[in-house]
């Protein structure tokens, strides 16, 4: 006759999953959230986002053809003169386009902001490409809208003596990053002003804290949270020889 098997003492109870002793057993959803449509989803929109942009530097190049002040020339019988050897409408010109480039980088960022929220890689490689494409083409689409670039034969169509514009140049290529730039800028700080936050992932405090006689039992016995730690008495109150003393009057 044997006696029956009996368990250990300090039996350790089953595993649970992380979180599971505050949802009756069950694991609570984490807080993870889809990262986004996909990468292929993400690579076409940016495809559109760089081509919508770049197609936006026709605008900017009629707006810098249209805003830019014009440099005087006038012509002699043999050459070719500023009117106004002292005027600053070459600085002006770069400047308008510098301005403009600025507007549109906000612009075209606060419309890519709020067509797609969640940002991303693509996204904002989409904002600068695009942004510097459009740059080139608003250079390139005013230069070739504004007056000939060959000035001795519109010298000599004008007639001597005759004031004429000069052509349109850009002078300052620096003036190129500025639609990328302020693009990337406008859209970090929109992204961490008003972009979606990420949800804690562990929104549940961990169950698993020391307890028990065993030094090595973890979680809590019967599914519910551990309860929270008492005095070195427990409940009861301390001794009466362990209290401090009180002043006599």
């Amino acid at each position: 006759m044997t006696a029956p098997l009996t368990p250990p003492p300090h039996h350790q109870p089953p595993h649970q999953p992380w979180g599971a002793a505050y949802t009756g057993g069950q694991v609570p959803p984490t807080a993870y959230e889809e990262d986004g449509p996909g990468m292929k989803t993400e690579l076409r929109q940016a495809a559109v986002i760089t081509l919508a942009i770049t197609v936006g530097g026709l605008l900017l190049g009629l707006l810098w053809l249209w805003l830019s002040p014009r440099v005087p020339l006038i012509a002699s019988a043999d050459a070719v003169y500023l009117k106004d050897t002292e005027g600053e409408q070459a600085i002006a010109i770069d400047g308008t386009f510098t301005l403009l480039g600025l507007g549109f980088g906000a612009v075209t960022a606060l419309v890519v902001f709020l067509v797609r929220r969640r940002g991303g890689i693509p996204l904002v490689a989409a904002l600068a490409l695009g942004g510097l494409l459009g740059s080139v083409v608003a250079w390139r689409f005013g230069v070739w809208l504004g007056p000939t670039q060959d000035v001795v034969a519109h010298a000599k169509e004008v007639g001597k003596g005759i004031t004429f514009d000069a052509p349109l140049e850009l002078k300052a290529k620096g003036a190129l990053l500025a639609w990328p730039v302020a693009a990337l800028l406008v859209h970090l700080g929109l992204t961490g002003l008003f972009g979606p936050r990420d949800p804690d992932p562990y929104p549940y405090p961990s169950p698993y804290v020391p307890q028990g006689p065993h030094p090595f039992t973890y979680g809590p016995q019967d599914g519910r949270p551990p309860a929270p730690p008492v005095g070195p008495y427990g409940k009861q109150p301390p001794p009466r020889d362990a209290r401090p003393p009180r002043d006599q009057p």
